[in-house]
């Protein structure tokens, strides 16, 4: 017997050199990850065929027959063999391009044999290219499963021999090897309760199962197992946080918090302004160490919240810090905020790369001795010279551009860890947020200030150019502003510059000047022109902004009523609803022209017609979850997070949630999992905690 922490060398069939293709190509070292490789589909062969049964439509097909002659064609690139193939009702033709010589050598003629495989036609002619092939007296010895499983598989392991065929036998060998010895990972109590399957069976069910019923069990058992484990890591994670990590008090609402209130809030806040702030307010006058996700869509009032959040530290004796993933959106929150402090005796300042050396080393000394309040800026607030006195609250914007390692960092700013707020206007739909974000309060800002108006959304087609360029020009009459962008390609800079270039032309003949004036920023630019241009465009000075999608995060101006987004199908659904943000700043009614060819793809289509039909982020998100899946959409740090084996937190949410209440209610009733029946429970977490790492720093 072969234990599942063995090498899969120990396995029958499995020689060194399909190990090290193994390990290569499906990264599979250990027999319990050949445990885990699981099918992606699997393969009904309960039917067999008669060749005169064979319809052109027919795709898979299973028929039992004898060769009787054998042949090699010549071709223009070596030779194809052709085998003619009979069963009593009549003929057909098995054909091989690969491997010709081993082949004609191992085939037997006049022998029983059951072929399977994708049937072609031509010329009144049934063929079957490189069949699946057994000698009908073998099948008859060996255990036959209805469903048979597809395995992933790479074009390496088809070339040197690892088939399908292959993979399925080196796995039923596994499970003959290890005798059906699978350890348990969930207490009998909790399989009943939850009315699961045990593990072996599951397993041995998603591999070969009998029917349809028995795999639909093993799935359900198998995912959920994934997802509550996910849960049990991340709720245990913000147990520990709220029991054992002591947060600074908070305990006044003081003189600052008050003032600005009275005298300086440009508006009155929202119902869901307030019902945050007390969030936050609870979280801080309590001991226990916040760290909350704070979600809202452009322009729904973030950045007040995040600034009554560092008066509530100001007023009780603590510094506050801001942290942006650019330096636009720095300098952009550093001027909001100073405005909005007009009067009040708060010291702020901004540090970013381009922040002079005396510059520098003045804020490093007030950080120290305490005169500097709040201190709003780029990754290069954590660089280790960057000491405060004591950091009450840190507040990070747009938290899904920065890495893990790059928040931790922010923890470490203090002897004990700040506050901490993150921000973000990419809605993050519920089962996402449930899976990446389960260690963090979330709190939502889900309605836009009184008197902002929805942006009026339409698609039009490149022939409708003309009307919609007449549409601007009344605008700019009215006295308004026009963004106009364009798609970045990222594996082409110089394609992305011709496009700009292009369009940026074809708007000057059409918009000439002096009568109408244009800004054009993109990323070949310095810093300081594109500041320059930018500046323009916020003083009014130019009333068209030609741009790539620099402006996506970090342009306020609300006097720009039209946004007019140039081949929209190239862009993702998150990034249309970014720049859609851009407009409806003000009072005016603003305007969302989406600009296409008439070649779409369905996704396309599903793209534009979501952003026409909705301004909800959160439907929004829920639509480009679906089109790209979690690890996409969470961006390259994140992605490895969802990196799960058998479930799918889109489709399988309603195991998602079933999953996490079972989580919180074995942590509710014992949150140290030391209870005699939870002893399996605790024993899997602790072996998943060692050997995936995966969910241990997620957010």
């Amino acid at each position: 017997m072969i234990q599942l922490s063995n090498p899969i060398t120990y396995i029958t069939g499995v020689t060194v050199n399909r190990a090290t293709l193994l390990l290569q190509e499906l990264h599979i070292k250990y027999c319990s990850d050949l445990l885990h490789l699981f099918p992606f589909r699997y393969i009904d062969k309960t039917q067999f065929y008669k060749i005169n049964q064979l319809k052109p439509t027919n795709a898979d097909v299973q028929i039992v027959g004898k060769i009787t002659h054998i042949k090699t064609v010549k071709q223009k690139r070596g030779s194809r063999l052709v085998a003619t193939f009979i069963d009593e009702t009549g003929s057909m033709e098995l054909v091989w391009f690969k491997g010709v010589k081993w082949i004609k050598d191992s085939l037997k003629i006049n022998t029983p044999y059951i072929v399977y495989g994708k049937l072609n036609h031509y010329k009144n002619t049934f063929s079957i290219p490189h069949p699946e092939m057994e000698l009908l007296s073998k099948y008859k010895r060996t255990q036959q499963f209805a469903m048979q499983p597809v395995y992933p598989s790479t074009e390496l392991l088809q070339t040197k021999g690892i088939s399908n065929k292959v993979l399925r036998t080196i796995i039923q060998n596994l499970f003959l090897q290890i005798e059906g010895k699978i350890a348990e990972s969930l207490s009998p109590s909790f399989i009943n309760k939850y009315q699961l399957i045990s593990k072996s069976e599951a397993l041995l069910n998603i591999h070969f199962p009998k029917n349809q019923e028995s795999l639909a069990k093993a799935q359900f058992r198998l995912k959920f197992e994934e997802l509550f484990f996910i849960q049990l890591q991340l709720l245990r994670k913000k147990l520990i946080r709220k029991s054992k990590l002591k947060g600074y008090v908070f305990e006044t609402v003081g003189e600052k918090f008050n003032s600005f209130y009275k005298n300086n809030l440009p508006f009155d806040l929202t119902g869901a302004q307030k019902r945050v702030l007390k969030e936050i307010r609870k979280d801080v006058a309590s001991e226990v160490h916040m760290n909350r996700l704070l979600q809202g869509d452009v322009g729904s009032g973030k950045t007040i919240v995040a600034l009554l959040s560092m008066l509530l530290a100001i007023d009780n004796g603590f510094q506050a810090t801001l942290m942006a993933p650019t330096e636009i959106l720095a300098t952009q929150h550093y001027k909001a905020i100073v405005d909005l402090l007009n009067g009040i005796d708060v010291k702020v300042e901004l540090l970013t790369g381009s922040t002079k050396a005396k510059k520098r080393r003045e804020i490093h000394q007030q950080l120290e001795d305490g005169s500097l309040h709040i201190l709003i800026g780029t990754h290069a607030l954590l660089e280790d010279k960057v000491v405060f006195k004591n950091l009450g609250i840190a507040i990070i914007d747009e938290q899904h551009r920065f890495g893990v390692a790059q928040r931790s960092k922010m923890w470490k700013k203090n002897v004990l860890p700040p506050h901490i707020l993150v921000m973000t206007a990419t809605p993050i739909p519920r089962t996402l947020a449930m899976s990446v974000y389960g260690d963090l309060d979330i709190s939502v800002i889900d309605e836009l200030p009184p008197g902002r108006k929805e942006v009026k959304t339409v698609h039009r087609y490149d022939s409708n150019r003309l009307a919609v360029f007449q549409f601007l020009k009344d605008e700019i009459a009215k006295g308004r502003q026009v963004y106009i962008v364009y798609p970045l390609i990222q594996e082409s800079a110089a394609m992305d510059y011709k496009d700009l270039m292009d369009g940026y032309e074809s708007i000057a003949r059409d918009f000439p000047s002096p009568k109408y004036q244009i800004s054009i920023v993109h990323g070949k630019m310095k810093p300081e022109d594109k500041e320059y241009e930018m500046q323009r465009f916020v003083k009014g000075e130019t009333q068209i902004m030609v741009a790539t999608t620099v402006i996506e995060v970090g342009v306020n101006v609300p006097n720009a009523s039209v946004m007019i987004i140039e081949s929209a199908e190239r862009f993702g659904l998150s990034q249309l609803h970014q720049l859609r943000g851009r407009v409806g700043r003000g009072a005016d009614q603003s305007y969302c022209i989406l600009l296409t060819d008439y070649k779409l793809s369905e996704d396309a289509k599903t793209r534009l017609q979501t952003m026409v039909e909705t301004s909800d982020g959160f439907k929004i998100a829920e639509v480009d979850l679906k089109l790209r899946g979690p690890g996409n959409m969470m961006g390259t740090q994140q992605s490895g997070v969802l990196n799960l084996k058998i479930a799918d937190v889109v489709k399988d949410t309603p195991i998602l949630t079933a999953a996490r209440n079972a989580a919180i209610e074995l942590l509710t009733d014992d949150p140290e999992l030391i209870k005699p029946e939870n002893k399996q429970i605790l024993n899997s977490y602790t072996q998943i905690q060692k050997t995936s790492g995966l969910w241990s720093n997620i957010s």
